[in-house]
This record gives structure tokens, sequence and C-alpha cells, in this order.
């Protein structure tokens, strides 16, 4: 972690940045009028805290402030990107993992899993931290296999929001923007999943994460990018 190789200083600087960033999305979002779906099907498991909380690079701000607090086990990329990510998900009561897919993969990924283990609900990115866009990783799957806990899909949108030109045309939705939150179908992947199974839960969680992103979408008449 960064701050562990890097001086008092700058991990001060680490530190405010995160605190700013929780108090950016607070203020963000404390005034947005805001409508749920699907959240039947996952209620129980959020409750159990037995599940994965997966959603898409691009809609992580509303998502992240709706779930502050529930003490999640987040993997996020080991850069300095990811930093700022950890500094503020750690205030909103989070654990943060470090690593993904192109650096520190397998160590995060088994941290993850232990987490899990211990009660902790699990949260990936799946297509972070650099894509494809909207193309699950198979990291989630095999940390539901390895954990038995089952995806809980999540997405939003906002009425009123600037989309980036970047890879993954992130999502800033402008202050007091009204929102939805949808949540999917959860996702199943038995522990002695074959290869071939594994990849049929890859793309299933693919299909509900793009789903519930159109239909979010939708409700505010926008394409989703």
């Amino acid at each position: 972690m960064l701050l562990k190789k890097e001086g008092k200083a700058t991990g001060l600087k680490w530190r405010a940045i995160g605190i700013l960033g929780k108090l950016f999305l607070d203020g963000l979002f404390v005034f947005s009028p805001s409508k749920t779906i699907g959240l039947e099907k996952a209620a129980p498991l959020l409750k159990s805290r037995r599940c994965i909380i997966a959603f898409w690079h691009s809609r992580i701000l509303y998502v992240a402030y709706r779930h502050k607090g529930i003490k999640a086990a987040v993997m996020i990329s080991d850069s300095a990107d990811g930093e700022i990510i950890a500094q503020i998900v750690q205030r909103q009561g989070h654990k943060a993992i470090r690593g993904s897919t192109g650096k520190g993969g397998l160590r995060a990924l088994s941290r993850l899993i232990a987490a899990v283990n211990q009660g902790h609900i699990g949260v990936v990115v799946p297509d972070g931290p650099q894509g494809p866009r909207y193309k699950v990783q198979p990291g989630v799957i095999m940390l539901a296999a390895k954990t038995g806990a089952p995806i809980v899909p999540v997405t939003y949108s906002a009425k009123y929001r600037k989309v980036f030109s970047s890879w993954d045309r992130f999502i800033l939705p402008f202050p007091a923007s009204p929102c939805i939150l949808a949540y999917g179908c959860p996702i199943r992947v038995a522990g002695d999943a074959d290869g071939n199974a594994l990849e049929n839960s890859r793309r299933e969680l693919e299909k509900e994460l793009n789903r519930i992103t159109a239909m979010a979408d939708g409700y505010f008449r926008h394409e989703t990018d």
C-alpha cells in the first residue's frame, strides 16, 4: 500500500484526500431524490452478509454512497488512483484490499476470499481497473465459487450527469440529481463448478449487469454509453 512506502507528509496528504473525497460524495448525493428497484432480491443476502456486490467501474459513485457503513471488503487496484478510492472507502466504513487482475491479483483474491469467509460482504468491480468496459473478468466468479457467497449485481443512473470520454465512460451525477439504484437477480456459483460452468456464470453476471444498467439508464431516457 502506498502509505507504507511513502513519508509521513504524503500519508497525511492521502488521508486528507480520503476525508475530502467522502465529504464530496456526501455533499453530491445528500439532496438527491432516490428510487430503488429490485431490493427485495438483494435485501436478505445483504442482511445475511453472505454475498458479493458487483457493479461496473463507471457506476462507482452512487453505489458506494448508498452502501457506506456496511463494512464490506472492497478489492481496489494497487495504484495511485486506487489509493484515492481506498482512502475514501475506508472512511465509508469498509476494508480496502489492494490488487487487481493485472497487479497483485492472486494475493488480493486470496485476501478477499478470507474476508468474505470471515463475515465481510465482498465488493468487486468486475470490469476494473482498466476494462474492457462492461466485460466481467473471471475473478469475481472464482470468489463466488471459493466462498459459496452469491453475487448481487447492482448499478445506478442519474437524471442529470456528465459522462466522461474515459475508457469506462465514467458517470458523474450533478449535485442533487435524481438517481435510481437497481439490483439484479443474484448469481450463484457452485463450489465444484468446472470451466464451462464458471464461464456460463461469468456470462450470466455480465448479461444481468448490462440488463439492469440499461434499465436504470432507460428510466431517465438515457442511452447506455
